[in-house]
């Protein structure tokens, strides 16, 4: 086997209990929908290799992590284990559940905090986030209506832009996670997301770095000789699920 080292991003994607953010992930790094989800505890990761810049000299490999965590206001208290370090955000809400859209608020602030209250005991966010302190941060962030196929026709075609992507600056975009096309290459909903994990890698990157004074991670996976496409172990195999304790031990060590 060949191995390749290729740098990393973790984007953590948030919303509320049943919004549709597993699919979403499965659907974004595999390409193709999860039609049987089940519900996450604590966090679950899948990977996917993104090409920054495509098309261009300046084209390069990344691994893109994508964290699903777990909406369930019973792991509220420890959600905040999996916000360190956070690259990009993936707001995700339900365009049949309005109150989904307006708790992404809640969400962008649970997220923003996590520096502040780092390995506290208590983690749960009441407040809505403080735009002030989101323009002191800048993490891309991308907003996503799930379950466009439950709209009618009517509803469809009134959508309007989200409040939170506008005051964030974030590109959105509404989708079925039942149907591969709704992210097929070249169309609008696969730009955006390339677009978005540019924006994601530039940041971690190639931004200002005197003033971020970033760590380069690296990812190493091996590739069989007969493909270079995908590695082994990732992002083809079975998501890895972090349950909170995991995590916690994780960090003790």
């Amino acid at each position: 086997m060949a191995s390749v080292d290729l740098e990393k991003v973790r984007v953590v994607v948030v919303g509320d209990s049943g919004v549709g953010k597993s699919s979403l992930v499965t659907l974004i790094c595999r390409g193709q929908p999860n039609l049987y989800p089940s519900w996450t505890i604590g966090a679950a990761v899948d990977v996917k290799i993104h090409e920054y810049k495509e098309g261009t000299p300046a084209q390069k490999s990344y691994f893109v992590e994508c964290w699903d965590i777990g909406g369930s206001v019973n792991h509220a208290n420890s959600r905040h284990i999996f916000y360190n370090p956070v690259n990009g955000i993936i707001l995700v809400h339900d365009l049949t559940n309005r109150k989904s859209h307006s708790n992404l608020r809640l969400w962008l602030s649970e997220v923003l905090s996590r520096e502040s209250t780092y390995g506290t005991r208590s983690r749960t966010s009441t407040s809505e986030y403080d735009p002030e302190q989101f323009a002191g941060t800048r993490i891309p962030v991308l907003v996503v209506g799930t379950k466009h196929d439950q709209l009618d026709s009517t509803r469809q075609t009134k959508l309007q832009t989200s409040v939170i992507a506008e005051e964030c600056g974030a590109d959105e975009i509404n989708l079925d996670c039942t149907l591969a096309r709704h992210v097929a290459p070249g169309s609008t909903n696969a730009v955006k997301l390339s677009r978005f994990f540019d924006k994601v890698i530039y940041r971690r990157f190639y931004s200002n770095p005197a003033r971020d004074s970033p760590q380069k991670v690296i990812e190493r996976r091996f590739f069989s000789r007969d493909s270079s496409q995908q590695p082994v172990g990732s992002p083809t195999e079975k998501r890895r699920p972090f349950t909170p304790q995991f995590m916690k031990n994780l960090h003790t060590d």
